[in-house]
């Protein structure tokens, strides 16, 4: 089996290498904190001290760090990834950046005879310990074939949007559905608590209706516990929508309920919540 070597390892990243390691794969790791990876240590993931090690090691590489930038640093910083990459190898970044970003990864990639995809993935930390990702990916559908059965692996909804950054522009689609349904979903938990009903045999009704979400059957019961611990942190929520706004646009469309969920998040992540879930900003209807 191809040996994995995997970069990041946060609340998604974790549990996607854990799923590799237990589905046979060679694995080596490397993230900032090495603390983070000491389960996966004691798993038998081996720690590569440098993004250079693990590279030279490792024959496909999957990223899958907090900010554009970290995805930047990771693949062009002197020492990095494009550097040490062997001839051959497949780069896979599961982070959400711009597509701006894959499609520069893909050309340099190609330069070195190494094939890059950009993955994103959603379905927050529940689909990423239960390897039931959605993933989304550009690229060449060549190298996606190669790599699908280690997508499979991670995700039970694997689909070759396209291109390079074709991956990315459909995760943008994603997040900009899950922007305005996270309002409404926190303003039916609202509204149901202010009308004197029980907001939980409201959520056992209008979950299984036309009104059912993703977000409604993970995220509402969460809220209603008051349990906002992240699955999917603000602070990247707040990032991928700032993405969302600039692609749109550079095409010239206008997305005012994206505008105004993310001006919603950046006041609640003001507010001290922009290390919580997304499903924090119920926080803003509890306090009315």
């Amino acid at each position: 089996m191809k040996t994995i070597g995997f970069i990041g390892l946060g609340v998604m990243g974790k549990s996607m290498a854990h799923n590799l390691l237990k589905a046979g794969y060679p694995l080596v790791v490397h993230t900032r904190t090495k603390i983070k990876a000491t389960e996966l240590l004691e798993e038998g993931a081996v720690w590569k001290e440098t993004i250079a090690e693990l590279a030279q090691e490792a024959d496909v590489i999957i990223t899958m760090v907090g900010y554009p930038q970290d995805v930047e640093d990771v693949y062009f910083r002197e020492n990095g990834l494009l550097e040490h990459v062997k001839e051959g190898a497949y780069l896979i970044d599961m982070t959400t950046s711009p597509p701006s970003l894959a499609e520069k990864i893909y050309k340099e990639a190609k330069k070195k005879n190494v094939f890059a995809l950009d993955a994103p993935v959603s379905g927050g930390d529940i689909g990423a310990k239960e390897g039931r990702l959605a993933i989304m990916v550009g690229g060449d559908e060549a190298a996606f074939q190669e790599c699908k059965p280690i997508f499979e692996v991670l995700g039970t909804n694997i689909v070759f949007q396209g291109k390079a950054g074709a991956g990315q522009h459909a995760k943008m689609c994603n997040q900009i559905a899950i922007a305005t349904n996270m309002i409404g979903v926190c303003e039916a938990l609202a509204y149901a608590k202010q009308s004197g009903l029980d907001p939980w045999k409201v959520l056992e009704s209008i979950s299984q209706g036309a009104a059912g979400s993703w977000s409604l059957n993970n995220l509402a019961p969460r809220m209603l516990k008051g349990n906002f611990e992240p699955g999917f942190y603000v602070k990247h929520f707040i990032k991928d929508m700032k993405i969302a706004l600039a692609e749109a646009e550079g095409m010239n469309l206008l997305l005012p309920g994206l505008s105004l969920a993310k001006q919603m998040y950046e006041e609640l992540a003001a507010e001290g919540e922009e290390n919580s879930g997304t499903q924090a900003l119920y926080k803003r209807y509890e306090q009315i």
